[in-house]
């Protein structure tokens, strides 16, 4: 069984998505025995955005395509996928919407047909620790902000896969005390997580 862990936050220790995807990881590893798990971090070690000289393989970008093809490899090998994923400006982090752009592939995660597109990645299981600031969630004011989940939600869905779960921690900005309440809430979510 093969894991691998993203993280996408800009914030290191301070992140509170970090910290749920940890919990999350580290559960799975107790969990499940013999599992291998490969992390990548996207804040520290950012995959190149798309460019046109990347996507017609253009001479002198031989470096990005190869690293490409490392990172959509990595996620084809994984059985699961943990991320975790702060909402920045109603969305995700563009570091992340980088690593996306690498696994949404034709002919290798999805397939156009004439009846539309089809998922090719779905024998994976997606796990997704989400912090955000405010409260976005479908019963709040401010629902109609989330680009978060439902674009993570959309992606997924359109390479096939039907198990995605999340785990959020919301309203970390509004006070230190509703931070506490929002992670302790999340970590015990992450706790409870089964295989």
């Amino acid at each position: 069984m093969k894991l691998l862990h993203i993280d996408s936050s800009i914030l290191g220790d301070h992140s509170v998505s970090r910290q749920l995807s940890a919990a999350v990881v580290s559960r799975l590893r107790e969990r499940t025995p013999g599992i291998t798990v490969l992390y990548r971090d996207l804040a520290a070690a950012p995959v190149v955005h798309l460019t046109g000289s990347i996507l017609a393989a253009a001479p002198g970008s031989e470096q990005d395509v190869a690293h490409g093809k490392a990172v959509l490899d990595e996620f084809l090998e994984a059985d699961i996928l943990v991320m975790g994923v702060p909402m920045y400006n109603f969305t995700v982090p563009t570091q992340l919407k980088a690593w996306i752009d690498r696994i949404l592939v034709a002919d290798h995660t999805f397939r156009y047909t004439e009846k539309g597109p089809v998922g090719l990645a779905g024998d994976k299981r997606v796990l997704v620790a989400l912090s955000r600031g405010g409260f976005y969630g479908p019963d709040s004011d401010n629902a109609a902000l989330d680009h978060q989940e439902p674009y993570l939600r959309a992606v997924f869905g359109f390479i096939g896969i039907k198990s995605v779960e999340f785990l959020r921690a919301e309203g970390i900005a509004i006070s230190s005390t509703q931070r506490q309440v929002s992670l302790d809430r999340a970590l015990r979510m992450a706790a409870s997580i089964g295989t």
